[in-house]
């Protein structure tokens, strides 16, 4: 591996220590830059051409990503994804805390950091989420944590005691025991808030596995770009047939409905089940006229 491969492996950029410590020499790394492959940063960092950017400015800043900014080094849910751009905020927690354009500084840092990128430990991360972030944003940056076991809601609550954590405490109070992706998490907030009852992965008879069973009546499925696939929508097709035959009709949502719109998504919930109470999937007898009162 050349030193330009090495700095790719670590998203473009490196310290002179670890660049020792896989090998290369001085007069090695002083080759590179003299050939353009790469270039010094500052004293002790060296980045390559396509380094990506939240790293060069960590590394610039002499800080660490955390909250949302280190989100994708550990493959964490965001509702937004991808490096930094315009206009947009940089996380970081800086030793000096100075304040610097277009960055949002948090606090200490209690936990091991990333082993060799400038970015705070998942644990630092996720507690700094939960004290800036929007709710549902941190929520899902912990649902994410936990579903993937990098930890577990009983250890971050151990680390967030006092009356002023007692936002951060209830996000934590939000998460499931699983979650597939961002969109179960966010969907089961918002129907048990509306006074739902709401049975995920629910196993119903005929169908298989469903992601939400609201009021052991309704099926609703939250549809990532797999389902746009000819043999998924083929197969989801079916399990809408199965369901109907067993009594359980099914509503489908995607990303931009259980972000951007839940409360739609809520109220037409709410209106098919108000329909069911009112009797309108009701015998066959009903269907041509006014159902019973």
């Amino acid at each position: 591996m050349d030193v330009t491969q090495f700095l790719r492996s670590r998203h473009g950029a490196a310290t002179t220590a670890s660049l020792y410590a896989a090998g290369f020499t001085r007069r090695r790394l002083a080759k590179a830059v003299k050939e353009g492959d790469i270039s010094r940063l500052h004293r002790g960092v060296y980045v390559s051409k396509d380094a990506d950017p939240d790293i060069v400015a960590a590394f610039r800043a002499n800080g660490k990503l955390t909250c949302v900014s280190a989100a994708r080094f550990y493959g964490l849910w965001t509702l937004h994804d991808g490096p930094l751009h315009a206009g947009e905020q940089l996380h970081l927690s800086c030793g000096t805390g100075l304040a610097r354009r277009r960055v949002v500084h948090h606090g200490q840092r209690l936990h091991p950091d990333h082993p060799y990128l400038p970015v705070a430990g998942v644990a630092d991360v996720l507690l700094h989420a939960m004290r800036c972030l929007p709710e549902l944003e941190a929520l899902v940056m912990v649902q994410s944590a936990v579903s993937h076991a990098l930890l577990t809601t009983t250890f971050l609550k151990t680390k967030m005691n006092g009356n002023r954590n007692g936002v951060a405490r209830a996000i934590l109070d939000l998460v499931l025991p699983r979650a597939d992706s961002l969109l179960e998490v966010l969907a089961h907030t918002h129907f048990t808030r509306a006074g739902l009852q709401v049975r995920m992965h629910a196993d119903v008879p005929g169908v298989g596995e469903v992601d939400c069973l609201i009021e052991e009546c309704l099926i609703v499925e939250l549809d990532g770009g797999t389902h746009f696939e000819p043999k998924q929508v083929k197969k989801d097709q079916y399990r809408n047939n199965a369901g109907l035959l067993g009594g359980l009709p099914s509503l489908h949502y995607y990303y931009a409905d259980v972000v951007y719109q839940p409360q739609k998504m809520v109220d037409e919930v709410l209106a098919v089940l108000r329909n069911r109470e009112a009797g309108r999937f009701g015998p066959f007898r009903y269907l041509a006229s006014q159902p019973p009162s």
